[in-house]
């Protein structure tokens, strides 16, 4: 029985902390800056990490914050920027499709300021750069990128 009433409360308790509004978890800002920063080489995995930041985005926007999102796009995440699914495995295409019209959405999305992906992998993995999704943008540098949006006041997140 005692196991039952901590756990409940350790249950409450838990949920209690979710139970704030949007501008307490901004820490009282009408607008949160965020960079994530994805090098996923699954593209189940990189779906479920969208659909989290999708959520996020939804959330902000609810409680009255104005989500600035930006996604960057490095490593292996590379394959599923591109409209040329050639070098993705043939069992990862269906997902990869999944992946690039999650991008076309969110692209779309309040809140999303813009999706890059890094020059930098992408010769080592074979990727063009004229195959890359019109949606997403092609920076130099990824990191250089990352950098820059920390300095504009953007939190870093490595989902």
């Amino acid at each position: 029985m005692r196991t039952r009433s901590l756990l409940a409360t350790m249950a409450a308790l838990t949920l209690a902390g979710c139970a704030t509004t949007g501008t307490e978890m901004a820490g009282g800002s009408k607008e949160m800056k965020l960079a994530f920063d994805f090098t996923d080489a699954n593209p189940v995995v990189l779906l479920n990490k969208l659909n989290n930041v999708d959520v996020t985005r939804k959330q902000l926007i609810e409680s009255g914050v104005t989500p600035k999102i930006v996604m960057t796009f490095r490593g292996n995440a590379s394959f599923f920027t591109q409209t040329n699914l050639g070098a993705v495995k043939e069992t990862e295409r269906a997902d990869a499709l999944k992946v690039a019209a999650k991008l076309r959405e969110m692209k779309k999305a309040p809140g999303v300021q813009g999706l890059e992906q890094c020059n930098l992998p992408l010769a080592d993995r074979k990727l063009k750069p004229a195959d890359l999704m019109q949606e997403v943008k092609l920076v130099p540098n990824g990191w250089i990128a990352l950098g820059a949006y920390q300095q504009q006041g953007y939190a870093y997140i490595a989902p």
